[in-house]
């Protein structure tokens, strides 16, 4: 049936309103996964913001701080899936700390569509169209790479996970 606990109606209007309630995520403390977001959020918001002063630019230029965050970020979030599924799956806020939070507000692909935007109009095709391929496909290989080196560093110490991280 459309809209059970088996999920979603094909069209529907979005998957999170139909996912099972798994239990566990609110137990205990109702205020720790927001409270872990927001925490994790203010550390990756001030970790951006240090790059953004680190490696500053002029509008309508390459964003080279944006795209340093963004895919260095994909390489974080491909590591922590390793560590949230394989090294530390029963930790509650693991995820919500660092995968929603700090790894959200630190990676900014709002800014980087924002940084494109500005380049076109200064009149900068080119480097617009390098950086909006760029970060994609550099975010994209770096969740790979980091799902990669994960698995090889934590193969050895998580019984059972070479056969599955081989693949």
């Amino acid at each position: 049936m459309p809209g059970d606990e088996t999920g979603p109606s094909p069209g529907g209007p979005d998957i999170d309103a139909h996912v099972p309630r798994r239990g566990g995520e609110w137990s205990g403390a109702p205020w720790a996964v927001p409270l872990a977001v927001s925490l994790g959020g203010a550390a990756g918001a001030l970790a951006r913001y240090a790059v953004g002063a680190a490696v500053p630019h002029e509008s309508g230029t390459f964003a080279w701080a944006t795209l340093l965050v963004n895919v260095s970020g994909s390489f974080l979030i491909g590591v922590l899936m390793v560590l949230v599924t394989d090294v530390w799956p029963g930790r509650r806020l693991l995820r919500p700390f660092f995968g929603v939070g700090a790894l959200g507000g630190y990676t900014t692909f709002a800014t980087h569509i924002d940084d494109v935007q500005r380049m076109l109009l200064s009149g900068a095709a080119g480097p617009a169209l390098a950086h909006l391929a760029g970060t994609v496909v550099g975010a994209l290989l770096a969740v790979w790479a980091g799902v990669r080196v994960a698995g090889a560093v934590f193969r050895a110490r998580v019984p059972g996970s070479g056969a599955r991280r081989a693949s």
